[in-house]
């Protein structure tokens, strides 16, 4: 039994969520939300089939996004693991809580678009994931300028009014 570290490999500005499922359904359910609830996505979608061929199962409308949910699956190896890559553009918080409803959907560990490592515990059998380390440690708590300037972005990129 061994404990890794497999970093998520992306361009800097691209969100994505790391989540488990359980059942091959999953590509496709999680496909047909994202194309019905986001009006234009593009995204990459990779799962790891946790049985039978045990194959990096995917789908996606961008071939880009697609190759790297691919091989950020590959290397993660979790069986019942799935990413999804987000266009430029898009961003969970539009998609979040469809996601989690959809029925294979067990658990979302991140969704971000800050460097993340996934923590992995590998034995003979195979890996399990037991979290993530999204982004950095906190520096200090927030002033009341920060407060200001908190407040502000978000009504600048339109999520508070």
């Amino acid at each position: 039994m061994e404990i890794k570290l497999e970093a998520v490999k992306k361009p800097e500005d691209i969100n994505f969520i790391f989540g488990q499922s359980h059942f091959i359904k999953t590509v496709e359910d999680i496909h047909e939300m994202l194309v019905t609830s986001v009006p234009g996505i593009k995204f990459g979608l990779a799962f790891c089939e946790a049985s039978g061929p045990c194959l990096v199962r995917w789908t996606g409308n961008d071939e880009d996004l697609v190759e790297l949910a691919t091989e950020n699956a590959m290397r993660i190896g979790a069986g019942h693991s799935f990413i999804l890559f987000l266009g430029e553009g898009f961003f969970p918080i539009n998609l979040l809580n469809n996601l989690k409803n959809v029925p294979e959907v067990v658990n979302i560990f991140c969704a971000t678009a800050n460097p993340t490592e996934v923590v992995l515990l590998e034995t003979e059998q195979g890996r399990a994931v037991l979290g993530v380390v999204d982004g950095f440690s906190p520096r200090g708590i927030e002033t009341e300028e920060d407060i200001a300037t908190r407040k502000r972005f978000l009504r600048m990129i339109g999520y508070k009014f």
